[in-house]
C-alpha cells in the first residue's frame, strides 16, 4: 500500500499506531522520494534484498514491486503486523534488532536509519553485510559527513571503514516537512557501493588501528603510534616508511595509508 500525505493520518488513527521517539520513527510521506530511493538500489529479481526499519511500508511498496525475495527487519512488532495485513507473506518479516540480525546474505540493503545510532548501524552494516553490493540508506544530513568526509573534525575512523569498504554517493537532501512527524533535520540519501580493492580481514584490523589512533586525535600521529606500538623507535621506523610527518594527526592521514601502515605493523 503507498504511504502518502493523503491516508497517513486516517492510517494512524484506525491502527492507533503512534511514532515512536526512542526508536526514531519518522514515516515519509513523498511517494515519488520513497521510489527514487528504491531505484537507486538497482534491484534484481534474483536479489535477496533486505529493508530496515520499513515503518507503515513507505519504501516496502515500491521495493515489493520489484519482485525479489524481499526481507524487511522492524524492532517494533505494531510496524511488522501493520506489514503482514497488506503484503502477507509475498514478505519475510524480521521482529528484532537489526544489530542482532544475520544480514550477510543479503545481496541490497535499504533503511531509513533512526538517528541516535546512525553511526553504529552502518558499522554493522559495513562490517557484517560483506555480500551486499550496494546499500541505499537515508540518513540525517548533518551525519553524512561521518562518512564522507576524507579530512577534518568529521573524518575519523568510520569514514576511513567506510572509504576502504564502498564507494560512497551522495543522492539527494530530503527536507524535514516530507516526513511525520516533521523531524528537526534534514535527511540525506545516499548509496554505498561494495568494493573488492582489500581483504576483508585486513579492512577490520585497519579498521581497529585508526579507532585505536583517533581515540586521542588531537595528539600527533607519532605519539599515537609509539602509545599503540609501546615502542618509539619502531613509531619512528613505521613512520619514515610511509614517509609521513611525524607532526600530522589522524585526521591528516587518508584511509590509504591507514591501510599500508596496518600491513606494514601486521609484517
Amino acid at each position: 500500500m503507498e504511504i502518502n500525505r493523503s491516508n497517513i493520518f486516517e492510517i494512524l488513527k484506525n491502527t492507533n499506531i503512534h511514532p515512536d521517539k526512542d526508536y526514531g520513527q519518522n514515516f515519509l510521506l513523498e511517494p515519488e522520494i520513497a521510489n527514487s530511493i528504491v531505484e537507486l538500489a538497482d534491484i534484481q529479481e534474483s536479489d535477496r534484498v533486505l529493508e530496515i526499519g520499513p515503518g507503515l511500508g513507505s519504501l516496502t511498496h515500491f521495493i515489493d514491486m520489484k519482485n525479489a525475495n524481499f526481507s524487511v527487519c522492524d524492532i517494533d512488532s505494531k510496524m511488522i503486523d501493520f506489514l503482514k495485513i497488506f503484503y502477507k507473506d509475498r514478505i519475510i518479516y524480521i521482529n528484532d534488532d537489526i544489530r542482532k540480525v544475520d544480514i550477510s546474505t543479503y545481496d541490497k540493503i535499504i533503511g531509513n536509519l533512526p538517528y541516535n545510532i546512525t553511526t553504529e548501524l552502518v558499522e554493522y552494516l559495513l562490517l557484517n553485510a560483506t555480500k551486499a553490493k550496494k546499500m541505499v540508506l537515508m540518513i540525517q544530513l548533518e551525519a553524512f559527513n561521518r562518512f564522507y568526509d576524507l579530512s577534518g573534525e568529521n573524518y575519523g575512523a568510520i569514514s576511513v571503514l567506510t572509504r576502504l569498504c564502498c564507494d560512497v554517493e551522495k543522492h539527494f537532501v530530503v527536507k524535514p516537512g516530507s516526513f511525520h512527524p516533521v523531524p528537526k533535520c534534514k535527511s540525506v540519501v545516499f548509496t554505498l557501493t561494495r568494493k573488492h580493492d582489500y581483504n576483508e580481514e585486513d579492512i577490520i584490523g585497519t579498521y581497529k588501528l585508526a579507532k585505536s589512533l583517533f581515540l586521542n586525535r588531537r595528539k600527533t600521529i607519532y605519539n599515537n603510534l609509539k602509545n599503540y606500538l609501546g615502542d618509539a623507535s619502531k613509531a619512528s621506523e613505521l613512520l619514515s616508511k610511509l614517509n609521513l610527518d611525524p607532526n600530522l594527526r589522524p585526521e591528516n592521514i587518508n584511509p590509504e595509508i591507514y591501510f599500508r601502515m596496518y600491513q606494514l605493523i601486521q609484517k
